[in-house]
C-alpha cells in the first residue's frame, strides 16, 4: 500500500476507496507501521515547531515560546496516547457492531479507526502556526469518512450507519478529551499577573 495514494484516495474518493480497503488483508502491526504511526506523528511534530519556534500569541503579552523540553514532552505523550487511542476506538467500533446489526471483526474495526482519522491527522499540520489552529477544524471531515466506512467494513445496515457513527464519535470525543487533558499537563503558560512582555520566553 502506497501511503500517499491511500491518503489521496480516502480524502478525494472515499466511497470507492473504502471498498478497496474492505477487501484488503492486513495485520494490526502492518497497519500501525505503514499508516497509523507516520500519519499520527504529523500533529505532535508540528506542535513542537509551532509552540517552541514560532510561538503562541497571547493577548496583551506578546508571543510566548514554550520551552523546547516542555513542547517535546507534550508531543511525545500526545503521540503515544493517540496511538493507543486509535486501538481503543477500534475496540469500541468492534464491540458495538452487533448492536447495530453489524459483524464483529477486529482488523476491519482498526481499519475504520485508522483510515477515518486521516483528515484529522493531516489537519495537525496547522499546529505549525498556532494562530491558525482553528483551521484544524477541516479535520472534521474525518467524521464523514467514519460515516462512510463503518457500515461498509463492519457490515452494518446503511439505515443504522448514522446512529452507529454518532455513538462511536461520542466515545472517541471522550477518549481524545482525556488524551488532550493528560498531554496539556506538560504545558504551562505564563500568568498575566506574574509575567510581562520582555520577560524570558515572551517577546
Amino acid at each position: 500500500m502506497n501511503i500517499a495514494e491511500r491518503v489521496k484516495n480516502i480524502l478525494l474518493k472515499p466511497k470507492s476507496e473504502w471498498q478497496i480497503i474492505a477487501s484488503e488483508t492486513t495485520t494490526t502491526g502492518e497497519l500501525y507501521r505503514s499508516y497509523i504511526i507516520p500519519l499520527a506523528a504529523i500533529g505532535p511534530i508540528a506542535s513542537i515547531i509551532g509552540m517552541s519556534l514560532v510561538g503562541i500569541s497571547m493577548p496583551f503579552m506578546g508571543t510566548y515560546h514554550v520551552p523546547l523540553s516542555m513542547s517535546i514532552a507534550h508531543a511525545v505523550v500526545s503521540y503515544t496516547l493517540t496511538l493507543i487511542s486509535v486501538y481503543v476506538v477500534s475496540l469500541i467500533i468492534n464491540a458495538l457492531a452487533p448492536t447495530f446489526s453489524g459483524e464483529k471483526d477486529g482488523i476491519q474495526a482498526l481499519k475504520v479507526a485508522a483510515y477515518s482519522s486521516t483528515a484529522a491527522w493531516l489537519a495537525g499540520i496547522f499546529a505549525l502556526i498556532p494562530v491558525l489552529s482553528l483551521l484544524g477544524l477541516v479535520g472534521l471531515y474525518s467524521l464523514y469518512l467514519l460515516y462512510l466506512g463503518l457500515p461498509m467494513l463492519m457490515k452494518a445496515p446503511q439505515e443504522k450507519a448514522l446512529i452507529y457513527t454518532v455513538v462511536v464519535v461520542i466515545s472517541a470525543i471522550v477518549i481524545f478529551f482525556i488524551v488532550g487533558a493528560i498531554s496539556n499537563v506538560f504545558i504551562s503558560y505564563p500568568s498575566s499577573t506574574m509575567h510581562m512582555p520582555g520577560m524570558p520566553g515572551i517577546r
